[in-house]
């Protein structure tokens, strides 16, 4: 026997459609219908489907038992083992075994209350979520259906063939796969580990954006930035403000204001206040260019630094325009106009090669070539020491420079004292080359090989205008005698503004990411091609 009935069916009354039986029985449900086989109702765009079912007219209420089935339009079907639902204000309960299905996902969860008022339907029981690309699982969840957006909350794990998401705080909207973080967060996967505060995946392009306390960690490095853009595929990665690159295994750091780094291509650039710190020994050098560049395998590493470039150690400092450091060959170029300092001695040229045992990791030689130029004041007085010639070959011993070749065409001015640091008189002599040995920085002992002419003059007796050999500049006013002074007034300034930018967003509430105008437009296409 069939049972339809609409019982003067106003427009928020649940309508009977189909009901193999009817029956009713007032001691033990007073003011119920019951319902059995192939129970279908409906109200206001939505039909269930049952095996049972209890209808309370007066309350305008619905008890649904076994297999029971609830279809929104085209958009939503929820299936469970037991319903309720109340027509007066259009809420749903439904528990066991609960599914709800929508066009780009669905959802398994033990209890789920849905509100068809606000078309939000929330659980607290734990939930899984799949889609084409991703399963998403945690402890409590809201579906937003107008904006196709879940909010997850507490042991939330996204897990996708490439990577695991696990956070605390996702919405995630579905249709575009757009994914907003929000409190510690990391994402794991074969090619590095991404930890974050407050940030932005697409599940589905792969490429993220993080802004709040966030990193990237590879094998050997680490990358840190107040804003990191991330793209999976390129296995590319860029920073903004407060940048750090951590090379664990050439214990080097690469910092400035922006950054990017192809790890498929071993590739690192660095820029705005950019420094490069290394630490040989108990020492670290620091480089800073406008730009700096970082390529090759950890142990075939080339550092590049362009424009006014400028490095400095506890014992050594100095400026060019570019430089290149290979890590394979030991060696770094100092290229046009460079300029160095080994203590107090000022050594000048056309191009300067730094040499580095490749084992020990410690200076092993210096190559100045082209218009060599060797300056240091003199110990007491207002002169200075210099020597001149065509190229220089140095040797280090413990960062030091303890022996110095001069070759072709040299000229020396040497002030030689005594033991009580008293003037001698003043050498001034030309020579095939000159060998030098220095102690503590200072000239033990002068070899001329092949001199051709040399004298020692008595202070009074050699003008001040002889006292200087052609070329000599003193350059003592730019010797770089701190790791800040490596940084030019400009660089330092826009350091400044970055302080004040992170220290303004620092006091603003924190609150999770806005919506980004790509999840708005990918959206608004995918109701136009739905539609």
């Amino acid at each position: 026997m069939s049972f339809q009935q609409s019982w003067g069916q106003k427009s928020k009354e649940i309508f009977v459609e189909y009901s193999e039986f009817f029956d009713v029985d007032e001691d033990l449900y007073p003011d119920a219908v019951l319902l059995t086989g192939n129970v279908r109702v409906s109200h206001d765009g939505a039909v269930m489907f049952c095996n049972k079912a209890y209808l309370f007219k007066k309350e305008n209420y619905i008890k649904a038992f076994g297999d029971v089935r609830m279809i929104q339009g085209d958009t939503i079907t929820m299936t469970s083992t037991y319903a309720e639902y109340n027509g007066e204000n259009k809420q749903a309960y439904a528990s066991g075994n609960v599914i709800m299905s929508s066009p780009s996902s669905t959802l398994k969860t033990e209890v789920l209350n849905f509100d068809r008022n606000s078309q939000q339907a929330f659980y607290k029981t734990g939930g899984t979520i799949t889609d084409k690309e991703n399963t998403l699982v945690s402890q409590a969840g809201t579906y937003v259906i107008q904006r196709k957006m879940y909010q997850f909350r507490n042991a939330v794990t996204i897990t996708n063939p490439k990577y695991v998401i696990k956070t605390n705080h996702l919405d995630y909207y579905e249709n575009v796969g757009h994914a907003y973080l929000f409190g510690p967060s990391t994402i794991t996967s074969e090619a590095n580990y991404i930890y974050t505060e407050k940030g932005f995946y697409d599940t589905k392009k792969n490429f993220s954006h993080f802004v709040k306390n966030s990193y990237i960690k590879y094998n050997n490095r680490l990358i840190e930035g107040d804003s990191l853009y991330y793209d999976r595929n390129r296995e590319f990665a860029s920073a903004t403000r407060n940048v750090k690159v951590t090379d664990s295994i050439n214990n080097s750091i690469v910092k400035g204001h922006y950054g990017e780094v192809y790890k498929l291509k071993d590739s690192l650039m660095m820029t705005k206040r950019a420094v490069a710190m290394t630490l040989v020994e108990k020492d670290t050098l620091y480089i800073h260019g406008k730009k700096l560049i970082v390529t090759g395998k950890p142990e075939n590493r080339v550092v590049r630094a362009f424009n006014n470039v400028r490095f400095f150690k506890i014992d050594m400092s100095g400026k060019c325009d570019s430089l290149h450091s290979d890590e394979k060959t030991g060696i770094t170029k100092l290229i046009k106009n460079p300029v160095m300092w080994n203590f107090d001695n000022q050594m000048t040229g056309d191009i300067m090669h730094l040499i580095s045992n490749k084992e020990t990791e410690k200076l092993d030689s210096l190559k100045v070539l082209n218009n060599t130029f060797i300056a240091s004041k003199d110990t007491i007085g207002t002169g200075y020491n210099q020597v001149k010639g065509l190229n220089l070959y140095g040797k280090f011993r413990d960062n030091k420079l303890y022996e110095v070749d001069v070759i072709k065409n040299t000229e020396v001015i040497y002030y030689m004292r005594n033991d009580l640091q008293e003037l001698i008189g003043i050498n001034k002599s030309k020579s095939s080359s000159i060998n030098m040995i220095l102690d503590e920085n200072q000239i033990e002992t002068i070899t001329f090989i092949k001199q051709i002419e040399g004298e020692i003059y008595p202070e009074a007796e050699l003008p001040e205008n002889a006292r200087k050999l052609k070329g000599f500049i003193w350059r003592g006013d730019e010797r770089i005698k701190t790791k800040d002074d490596i940084f030019p007034p400009e660089e330092n300034e826009y350091e400044q503004k970055m302080i004040e930018e992170k220290k303004a967003e620092d006091e603003k509430e924190n609150l999770p990411m806005e919506v980004r105008k790509e999840t708005l437009e990918e959206q608004e296409a995918e109701k136009k091609r739905d539609s």
